[in-house]
């Protein structure tokens, strides 16, 4: 399955993150907790890589809380300050802006001892498309400011946010990359709802996250669908799903592409319960 989705607006948006990166300080990069690999633009990285950055990883009351720790821990321990926040959750808000504020003190204590005279910190906000940006933003600024929506690519302008009189916030169009080598990184990300439905299989991507949550998350699906993780027919496990939810057509077929967004939706909302869809020693050990 081969997945390639590269609009006009993000090329765009590429070469004005290249101009404004000149202005800030701090760069958080924005992860999806279900998929912190992932979720990770490679092209992102070879623009920002002489940055210094916080990730922050979204979504995490959807992931799988222990999962998502050793995530943290990860990169943590490849030397980027991180945390993983619920952008509905105000604790979380408060730690992200403390996080920006102590990383931005160590910035401006160097600029002071170099003879730079101290200014606002600014922080560069990126991440890919639906990983939950917006909704970030009106939290940090306290106020209604960027448009929230649950599509890829709602946001597609630069503005600079002041948040809570502590530090100035740039935002970005959400950006994918050209095309994913990685086949499985496509798939994940389909899953979560990055690219548009209308672009990729989606009875594919949700046939692969059955098989993914029969071997992983086995309860969630049990509970939800009565599927088990020793139904191996996928067609079965199509048609089980669809007549349980009235998916059909005239006639009384299930309609797969139904049953696929059925799945999907269900995956995303967190009606399966929390999952993680990569970890850490999966990818690196």
């Amino acid at each position: 399955m081969s997945i390639q989705w590269y609009p006009g607006h993000m090329a765009k948006a590429k070469r004005e993150v290249e101009e404004n990166l000149k202005l800030v300080d701090i760069v958080i990069e924005l992860r999806d907790a279900r998929a912190p690999y992932s979720s990770e633009n490679p092209m992102m990285q070879e623009i920002i890589h002489h940055k210094q950055k916080i990730i922050v990883c979204m979504k995490k009351d959807l992931a799988d809380h222990k999962e998502t720790e050793k995530w943290i821990q990860h990169f943590e321990q490849e030397g980027n300050p991180s945390l993983a926040i619920d952008a509905n959750h105000p604790n979380d808000i408060d730690k992200l802006i403390k996080k920006v504020n102590d990383l931005g003190e160590e910035l401006r204590d160097k600029k002071i001892k170099k003879g730079v005279s101290p200014r606002p910190i600014r922080a560069l906000i990126l991440g890919i498309p639906n990983v939950g940006k917006s909704t970030l933003i009106n939290r940090l600024a306290n106020k209604r400011i960027a448009k929230v929506g649950d599509r890829p690519g709602v946001t597609r302008h630069q503005s600079w946010i002041k948040v809570q009189n502590s530090f100035e916030l740039l935002d970005t169009p959400g950006i994918l990359w050209p095309k994913f080598e990685d086949e499985d990184v496509g798939v994940k990300l389909a899953a979560i709802g990055t690219i548009k439905d209308h672009l990729v299989p989606l009875q594919d991507v949700a046939a692969k996250m059955i098989m993914y949550l029969q071997e992983s998350y086995p309860e969630g699906i049990k509970k939800r669908y009565h599927i088990t993780e020793h139904d191996y027919d996928m067609w079965e496990v199509f048609e089980k799903i669809g007549r349980k939810y009235g998916a059909l057509e005239s006639g009384g077929k299930v309609n797969f592409d139904r049953v696929a967004n059925i799945i999907l939706y269900d995956l995303r909302a967190g009606k399966l319960g929390e999952i993680t869809l990569e970890t850490v020693k999966e990818i690196f050990e």
